[in-house]
């Protein structure tokens, strides 16, 4: 296990929090109203591991009060020494978590996360899925902050189109690659089509 230094866990952060995580917080909230689309956050320089979309959206959207779940691909000391240090947010296990992070093989089975309840639909999880690239749309999208229809990238198609027919609840997804994200929330419908 390689040792703890200043420049694996300290290091990497926003260099201007105030503004990078403003920056960072509006990509997403574009991403999420807006489906489909592309967008570029940047500002973190994250561990090995995570593209630095991961590592700009936990630093955004993640604080002590925010459990995130660390999919074993992902998971490594060096990692939580990261988002401690940068977020305080703790490490939980996925039937606890706000956020997760990881692969999309690595994050199943989907139906551990909370999905709200019919009071709260709100608390229910937010899935950062690491992608290859997101620029082999496979998925036609339809649904609030689309005007006709949309196209994605998707690691598969039949969770995200079971995830929707359980609106108000389910759960929220980012996809990153790179510098680059985009989101699909619950509301939306997916079905194949490039």
């Amino acid at each position: 296990m390689q040792p703890q230094t200043q420049n694996t866990i300290y290091g990497g952060g926003f260099a201007n929090p105030p503004v990078d995580s403003a920056h960072g917080f509006r990509a997403a909230m574009n991403a999420m109203a807006r489906p489909g689309t592309i967008q570029q956050i940047s500002g973190a320089v994250p561990l090995d591991g995570i593209s630095s979309a991961a590592g700009a959206l936990l630093l955004t959207l993640c604080d002590p009060e925010t459990g995130v779940y660390l999919a074993p691909d992902v998971d490594s000391d060096d990692l939580r020494g990261w988002l401690t240090f940068h977020t305080g947010a703790p490490v939980v296990a996925a039937e606890r978590a706000d956020f997760a992070l990881g692969r999309w093989a690595a994050l199943m089975p989907l139906d551990r996360f909370r999905i709200g309840t019919a009071e709260y639909p709100d608390r229910s999880a937010t899935l950062i899925v690491e992608m290859p690239e997101l620029d082999a749309p496979n998925a036609r999208l339809q649904g609030p902050g689309i005007k006709d229809s949309a196209r994605l990238t998707l690691p598969e198609l039949d969770a995200f189109q079971q995830n929707a027919m359980l609106y108000p609840l389910g759960v929220d997804f980012f996809f990153t690659s790179g510098s680059k994200l985009a989101a699909l929330p619950r509301s939306t419908k997916v079905t194949a089509g490039e």
